[in-house]
């Protein structure tokens, strides 16, 4: 892999793999049930809504969606519990990674099996943590990068990033619109008023990057991935890039 490649943009494309396989519906399912914990209507949770625009992105079936948000109140007897693990991983990197399980003792257990195999290893409360930053994005599709991040700037973003997006066959690029998390929904309306469209979610960004090449580079990677595939996974983060 030439230059630099940073787990966020790797991860952006195998969402759009995973959501080909129809796998990806159980997590969003999750997300949703997450959301709706505080607030089920979504004119007044915008996280839910997010949530929701996700799962209809992924062509997740309305009944499947409302089905998630009932799961919310816990009436089935599956309430889900949201924990955010922290992790060392090969080669110095750092990963937060989050889940909603049901089931705190299996979730643990499948990610230590992860750990145990992979080269990593728990960390403890807070050591991992503050290397992260929690921040809003819009991810958006463009083939005029320039003036979709002229129009996010003037909308109120902290941070516009460009990235190419190898799993678009039409050769467009990404343009990563970074925010405060209370701003994103501003400056997502803000966007919406000039037709500009994203993917619009939460991210924990690194505050800086750990350098990994070679074979380091691929067993990090497999790690990130691994962890990522695990049911009640429902983000993963890390502060890993990738140089040649």
């Amino acid at each position: 892999m030439s230059g630099h490649s940073k787990w966020a943009s790797i991860k952006r494309s195998k969402g759009a793999a995973d959501q080909k396989r129809g796998a990806v519906f159980s997590k969003l399912a999750k997300a949703i049930s997450v959301a709706a914990r505080h607030g089920a209507d979504p004119a007044m949770n915008f996280a839910l809504r997010i949530a929701i625009d996700q799962a209809k992105a992924a062509n997740m079936p309305k009944d499947n969606i409302e089905r998630a948000i009932e799961r919310a109140s816990g009436k089935d007897g599956t309430a889900l519990e949201e924990i955010t693990f922290e992790l060392y991983g090969p080669g110095g990197t750092a990963f937060l990674v989050e889940t909603a399980s049901d089931n705190h003792n299996r979730t643990i257990s499948d990610i230590r099996a992860v750990l145990n195999k992979h080269g990593g290893k728990l960390a403890e409360t807070g050591s991992v943590g503050y290397l992260f930053k929690k921040l809003g994005t819009i991810v958006i599709e463009t083939a005029d990068a320039e003036a979709i991040e002229l129009a996010a700037i003037d909308a109120g973003a902290a941070d516009v990033e460009q990235h190419e997006n190898p799993a678009n066959e039409l050769g467009t690029g990404q343009v990563v619109v970074s925010t405060d998390p209370k701003e994103l929904e501003h400056v997502r309306r803000r966007l919406a008023e000039q037709n500009i469209e994203g993917e619009a979610g939460f991210e924990w960004q690194p505050l800086s990057h750990v350098s990994v090449a070679g074979e380091m580079a691929a067993k990090v990677i497999k790690l990130a991935e691994v962890l990522d595939d695990l049911d009640d996974v429902t983000a993963v983060h890390s502060n890993f890039e990738i140089t040649a």
